[in-house]
């Protein structure tokens, strides 16, 4: 996922529309006042304040008093056991609370679809979409098919649709996708800023995703073949990736700044994506020349060496790229290793803290609206920051993505905890909400297409029982 800041809901578009240095003015203003609230708490009981930040101080303890430095490395045995697709114990028919799980997650779609350019909002009600979160529309659209939450002519339908407004979309420099378009004018904008048309660079990342997610539908439905081959060939892709590695761009005082783009997690995972359709990307999908491990409550977790301090680069360690990589392609961008040690690591905090955990990014309701839950950034660890580095950690947030999709991968007692956590605290009538706050007590209520786009998704590995890729017979 892209690490600009991301389109707020609707009611809040104006905070995007004035630039990324008030943005973290208003992010800052937004993070005292949400402080102050919670100091003031209003409920009912005789002291929940006190007893709210009395847990809170304790968890913080625990974290801070977590983490070893250097951490247990994964052994070459580990590794070599990841060679082969990993398919997940448990996999088969959904049950009852599965799909109904899967159609809550599909009623957000329903809500924001645009039909007359077929992109969807990424986030609810606000006309704003990114490549990432239209390539978990395409999972979506996918899943609904396939979990038969839609006809076979309505796929059809909006597929054929989606597919032919991305081979037409205007782009950067007439090269690639912007990062953000108005989804119904397909007007390429600047973060919130809808009616004003701004090209502000592409992002690698993102481009992987949906990349990956054009093959499988390539390789899945016969009729959409060619419209798939559109989609590509209108990108000119010679300036995305340099000696084997992927290349964003960005704006920054009216210069382009081309630069290497994504850290461990999200560059294998996105590089893949890139890789399925030729692309030389040998350097992005090395998972070791600039790994380190650190030990967080005993369990030692990957992480990418270039950090902020010495590439100008945050290094987020997440869960969704991680589910992604498992759900999509049988772990072959990640070692299934890697991945095991990070559920382990969110776990053993649980155990610790009583807290779940089910840590990733996304949009929050409030301000500075996106951060990064992490295991491990900059060398903080469980820090939940922004793309500035301002730290939030008042606001770190169970993840309903995150919780799904660890579930379905690895369906063990704690997985279940999680699942069942989201099933019962958030779901609104309009899909998923995004997570639950662990310090306020309270669902993060944004509803939007990563979100229940991922879900959908996961909920489509488990009936398929294998890899998405290898599902769609992705060669």
């Amino acid at each position: 996922m892209s690490s600009d800041f991301q389109p707020p809901p609707k009611n809040l578009s104006i905070l995007a529309s004035v630039g990324g240095v008030v943005t973290a003015v208003i992010a800052i203003a937004g993070f005292n006042y949400w402080s102050s609230r919670l100091s003031q708490n209003t409920q009912t009981s005789a002291s929940p304040t006190e007893n709210v930040e009395t847990q809170a101080q304790k968890v913080a303890k625990l974290d801070a008093n977590s983490v070893v430095i250097p951490g247990t490395p994964v052994t070459t045995s580990e590794l070599t056991k990841t060679k082969t697709p990993y398919l997940a114990p448990g996999v088969g028919k959904l049950d009852s609370a599965d799909m109904a799980a899967a159609r809550l997650a599909w009623s957000y779609f329903q809500h924001n679809w645009n039909d007359k350019t077929g992109l969807v909002n990424s986030v609810d009600g606000f006309n704003s979409v990114t490549m990432w979160d239209q390539a978990a529309a395409i999972a979506a659209l996918v899943s609904a098919k396939e979990l038969n939450l839609i006809p076979a002519a309505e796929f059809e339908a909006k597929m054929s649709k989606m597919l032919q407004t991305l081979a037409s979309l205007p782009l950067y420099k007439g090269e690639l996708p912007n990062k953000v378009y108005n989804a119904k004018t397909l007007t390429p904008v600047n973060y919130g800023q809808l009616d004003r048309r701004e090209e502000i660079g592409w992002s690698a990342i993102d481009l992987g995703r949906i990349a990956l997610w054009l093959k499988i539908v390539e390789a899945k439905y016969p009729k959409m073949r060619s419209p798939v081959q559109a989609v590509w060939k209108h990108w000119q892709v010679k300036r995305l990736t340099k000696n084997g590695q992927m290349y964003g761009t960005a704006i920054v005082q009216g210069k382009e700044q081309y630069n290497q783009e994504g850290r461990l997690g999200y560059e294998n995972y996105a590089a893949y994506g890139l890789k399925l359709w030729g692309l030389d990307v040998k350097q992005a999908l090395d998972y070791k020349s600039n790994t380190a491990f650190v030990n967080l409550y005993g369990q030692g977790i990957p992480y990418d060496r270039r950090d902020a301090s010495n590439s100008g680069a945050n290094n987020y360690v997440l869960s969704e790229p991680y589910i992604l990589d498992g759900i999509e392609t049988g772990f072959q961008a990640l070692p299934k290793a890697y991945a095991d040690r990070i559920l382990a690591a969110q776990e053993a905090r649980y155990q610790a803290t009583q807290e779940l955990t089910a840590l990733t990014e996304d949009n929050l309701d409030r301000p500075p609206y996106f951060v990064y839950s992490s295991l491990f950034v900059n060398g903080k660890p469980w820090a939940t920051i922004t793309d500035t580095q301002e730290q939030h950690n008042n606001l770190r947030f169970l993840s309903a993505k995150a919780a799904i999709g660890w579930h379905v991968l690895y369906n063990t007692t704690y997985t279940r905890q999680l699942f069942d956590f989201v099933q019962t605290n958030l779901n609104s009538k309009d899909g998923w909400y995004n997570g639950f706050y662990e310090s306020l007590r309270q669902p993060n209520k944004t509803l939007t297409a990563n979100n229940n786009g991922v879900i959908l998704e996961s909920l489509l590995y488990k009936q398929a029982g294998q890899p998405l890729t290898i599902w769609a017979g992705v060669r």
